[in-house]
């Protein structure tokens, strides 16, 4: 994120002004330059003038946008979504949106909210809790920084510095909390892309299932970035899902550089977890990702950029690899592949029409494929 002089005037923070354990204020030649990151940003929330909204303003707003996103994912070929930041406007967006026959995409909702998450608990609700259309899904954390942003907790640094990323949660932090959510009955996913944060929190995972054994909870690693191979022995040893970026290869292209050839080969490392046996699904981020499936598969196929250049080779999938990832394993992290994820008798009849057969074209044209027809539940919902 970015901000100009005049909100870090309104906010206080100078040159001078030291980093949050959690966050930075970046600078050059030791001047702020405007870029924040993680939790820094916070200080920004309180300065300025914001526009309210009333209420039902701000209901009708969450529950036109809803209706939107909808029309966005149908017309890209998506017919269910998890939405790891899940808020109690969404909640309330989503139910709204299906009283007035809006919603057209199915929704793992993951709570982030921590409003929402406390009075989950108080209603004795918990993960699966909802129906084919609207489920309630895991509680989501944030552990580090991000990929793209270049904050992610690793053990080494990133190129020509000795910046080893941002850690937003201490290990008793995330023992705490997965403890408190698995013993909930919550499904737990952790915003974890450095290997030192996988690391930290497959710990918390490793405790919680020992002092409460469930093989089938299915907790998950969000973005999961940086692995080796043995954090990939014991997300498999533990039932963990990685949830890697599916568009960011080919979306963030430049930005791998600072990284290094070296850990690019352990980065979004679907072919290492397939390889591995575990049910990996993709994941978008988005915003900070773009959500178009046929863009992710391109990605996942060829992982190059949108200028051409590969990163990470070693980690190419073939594109029923990359199919299997958007389909059945995405309903397997949401323990529904008995409902969705493949065509067959009994499941939900949702589906995606291509103009043409990702096996037959290009590889570096699958993004263009036009999406012809969208089906959700036995009913066209975009094309025809």
């Amino acid at each position: 994120s970015f901000y100009n002089s005049k909100a870090f005037e309104l906010a206080g923070i100078t040159a001078r002004t030291p980093d949050p354990p959690d966050g930075r204020y970046f600078k050059e030649n030791g001047e702020l330059n405007g870029r924040v990151a993680e939790n820094a940003r916070n200080v920004f929330s309180r300065v300025g003038k914001r526009e309210t909204f009333t209420p039902e303003q701000r209901r009708d707003r969450a529950r036109n946008g809803m209706k939107h996103m909808s029309q966005l994912f149908n017309a890209c070929g998506l017919t269910s979504v998890h939405n790891a930041g899940t808020s109690q406007d969404h909640i309330l967006a989503y139910e709204d949106c299906r009283k007035n026959g809006e919603l057209t995409h199915r929704a793992y909702m993951m709570i982030r909210s921590p409003q929402a998450f406390t009075g989950l608990k108080a209603a004795n609700i918990s993960t699966g809790f909802g129906d084919e259309w609207i489920r309630v899904g895991g509680v989501k954390f944030v552990a580090d920084g991000s990929a793209s942003e270049r904050t992610m907790r690793m053990s080494t640094p990133y190129v020509g510095t000795n910046d080893y990323g941002i850690l937003t949660m201490t290990q008793e932090q995330l023992h705490e909390a997965i403890d408190d959510a698995h013993n909930h009955g919550f499904q737990v996913g952790v915003h974890a892309n450095g290997d030192v944060t996988i690391d930290m929190v497959l710990k918390a995972y490793e405790r919680a299932l020992q002092k409460w054994p469930d093989p089938n909870r299915r907790h998950r690693i969000e973005h999961c970035t940086l692995v080796n191979p043995d954090l990939i022995r014991r997300i498999k040893a533990n039932g963990v899902i990685p949830t890697p970026f599916w568009t960011y290869v080919y979306y963030h292209g430049e930005k791998w550089k600072e990284y290094g050839d070296e850990k690019v080969a352990w980065m979004f490392a679907h072919k290492s977890f397939l390889d591995a046996g575990i049910r990996v699904p993709g994941a978008s981020d988005y915003t900070p990702g773009p959500f178009e499936p046929l863009m992710a598969i391109q990605s996942m196929v060829t992982r190059k950029d949108y200028k051409g250049r590969v990163w990470g080779p070693n980690q190419k999938v073939t594109v029923d690899q990359a199919l299997t990832i958007a389909t059945i394993n995405g309903a397997y992290a949401s323990s529904e592949e008995h409902l969705k994820g493949s065509i067959a008798a009994g499941k939900l009849a949702d589906f995606v029409i291509l103009e043409k057969d990702p096996h037959d074209v290009d590889p570096d044209q699958i993004m263009n494929i036009k999406v012809n027809r969208t089906v959700v539940g036995g009913k066209t919902v975009y094309g025809g």
